[in-house]
């Protein structure tokens, strides 16, 4: 397989980058979910794991969009009504701009509450803001329609690759996958 894309699939940098994301933000939404019941001590240390992947999803979004602009996508059939090359477009702008948009507001809600972010421990990040209450209050609802924004669009994307695979019978998802 190629590192690089081809006019025909993804090369294997850029299914490694959207696989990898996949996964984590699955993980992100598993750790934000089980935090809530956990006892205190618990909930702390789980949603510091979660602002570490966090860190590491928005750092690795960055990279792939870098990596898109030096190495263009394949793309959408031309076979493709186009509505859905249009909605292709528009889900592609939305899932990059809410998988760095999340993460920077769950920064930006640990900074005004207070509490530090840092990446596994490594590395501590800068408070974006100042500790402050009505902007803590704010960040946190962004944070959470961001995410089941994200979630949102996340299904109607494997919903059209699930419909391009079984229905149109065309390449859209085996372009992506190993």
């Amino acid at each position: 397989m190629k590192l690089t894309n081809t006019p025909e699939r993804y090369g294997a940098i850029a299914q490694l980058f959207h696989w990898i994301v996949v996964v984590l933000i699955i993980t992100q939404f598993w750790l934000a979910l089980t935090a809530e019941g956990q006892p205190l001590a618990q909930k702390a240390s789980t949603l510091i794991l979660h602002k570490s992947i966090g860190m590491t999803v928005f750092a690795l979004a960055v990279l792939r969009l870098a990596w898109r602009v030096v190495n263009p996508v394949p793309p959408v059939p031309a076979t493709a009504p186009r509505w859905q090359q249009l909605g292709a477009h528009a889900s592609h702008i939305a899932l990059y701009s809410l998988i760095l948009i999340t993460p920077l507001l769950g920064w930006l809600m640990s900074s005004a509450r207070g509490f530090t972010v840092s990446w596994f421990h490594l590395i501590t990040l800068p408070d974006l803001v100042q500790k402050n209450e009505a902007s803590y209050k704010l960040l946190v609802t962004s944070h959470e329609v961001a995410a089941w924004t994200l979630f949102g669009v996340a299904v109607l994307h494997v919903a059209a690759a699930l419909k391009h695979h079984f229905f149109d019978r065309d390449n859209v998802l085996r372009r992506m996958l190993p």
